[in-house]
């Protein structure tokens, strides 16, 4: 068996630290937020790059408040991409605003900044790209529209941790940077978490506000706010695993990068690409196939896990048909959810395992 991650592995090379981290916890009895939420916040934004970094309880809500903290309200207009994970386009309609999509490149599979600038209307308050499968959006051409209308970027870079764009971290180039540590991301926890960067003191101070209540200091209640404090065992364990991201990170990237080489080649299915100046962390290697499923089936009757992310864009999903789309309004995005596969990638996994995954394909009988 080839899972299409492996938890327990990673969980195993560190047991001794992470248990002396949640046993510190229960020792100090610092449950919520507290002395190790604290530091972790303070060591991820010198990781990012940043100044601020305000922990929550899941990257969806720290989507949420960064996108409140930048003014976005009921009858506002957030721009983002259909390819994504519905949470991306849930945050914008938990501020009341209206998602607004912009399709992707087909090279990345992140927002196609050529198409941006035709979507900006008056009540756009804000762009949220979506740095996909551990791999930057166009950074340069987004801000620089966004700039020239005044409108904040809140980045999506909830699969990106350590990702880079021309050297810059994912989370430092926008106003916000959102963040999940849902336990499969390349930095996750054990359960739940999330995290905002900022640059911006004022964009802090209000996340760190809304998440706790609305409350500056207890029970003083400034904003209405909302109950999305981290739990302190969470950062205790991903201070642990912020010690061995980069690590992780350049174990995926050779995997990813021995992926590549071994099916540069294939008829069977088409790799992603890296581009120049951005540093891919892979937290999905998403290959792409005419017979997706067919080769799916392949893999698994041999004991190999794959993914879908993400079998339907968001502007199809039934509980988005209020948006009045429909099919062919976004083709790039619909073509990737019906031909996009991911194949197994952990910082555990073996070479050998590589290849007899790239074996495996090869030697499926695809029409």
């Amino acid at each position: 068996m080839i899972p299409l991650l492996d938890l327990k592995a990673q969980y195993a090379s560190i047991k001794g630290e992470i248990d002396a981290a949640v046993l510190g916890v229960l020792a100090s009895a610092q449950y919520v937020l507290g002395d190790e939420v604290a530091r972790f916040e303070q060591e991820f934004a010198d990781y990012c790059g940043v100044r601020h970094a305000v922990a929550v309880n899941t990257g969806t809500s720290a989507l949420h408040l960064a996108l409140l903290a930048a003014g976005v309200g009921p009858g506002d207009e957030v721009i983002t991409v259909p390819f994504t994970f519905v949470a991306t386009v849930s945050a914008i309609c938990y501020t009341g605003a209206r998602p607004v999509f912009v399709d992707v490149e087909p090279s990345t599979l992140t927002m196609d900044a050529r198409q941006l600038e035709a979507k900006i209307t008056p009540a756009t308050k804000a762009i949220v790209p979506v740095h996909l499968y551990g791999q930057m959006a166009d950074m340069d051409e987004i801000k620089a529209i966004a700039d020239s209308y005044g409108i904040p970027v809140i980045e999506d870079a909830c699969q990106a941790h350590g990702a880079e764009y021309k050297g810059a971290r994912a989370g430092s180039i926008g106003l916000s940077g959102c963040f999940s540590f849902y336990p499969g991301k390349n930095l996750g926890a054990c359960g739940e978490g999330g995290m905002a960067v900022t640059n911006s003191d004022d964009q802090a101070r209000t996340m760190r506000m809304l998440r706790d209540w609305g409350q500056e200091q207890r029970y003083h209640h400034i904003l209405k706010g909302f109950n999305y404090r981290m739990d302190g065992i969470q950062g205790a364990i991903l201070r642990v695993k912020l010690r061995h991201l980069e690590d992780w990170t350049e174990a995926r990237r050779a995997i990813g990068h021995r992926y590549s080489t071994l099916l540069g080649g294939s008829t069977v299915v088409k790799t992603p690409m890296e581009l120049v100046g951005r540093r891919h962390v892979y937290h999905v290697y998403a290959v792409r196939s005419r017979d997706r499923d067919g080769l799916r089936r392949v893999l698994n009757a041999e004991g190999i896990q794959s993914g879908l992310h993400y079998p339907i864009p968001v502007h199809l999903q039934k509980a988005h048909a209020d948006l009045g789309h429909q099919a062919g309004d976004f083709p790039v995005s619909e073509e990737a959810a019906q031909d996009v596969m991911s194949l197994p990638i952990y910082p555990e996994m073996t070479m050998r395992q590589v290849e007899i995954v790239v074996e495996t394909l090869e030697h499926a009988y695809v029409d």
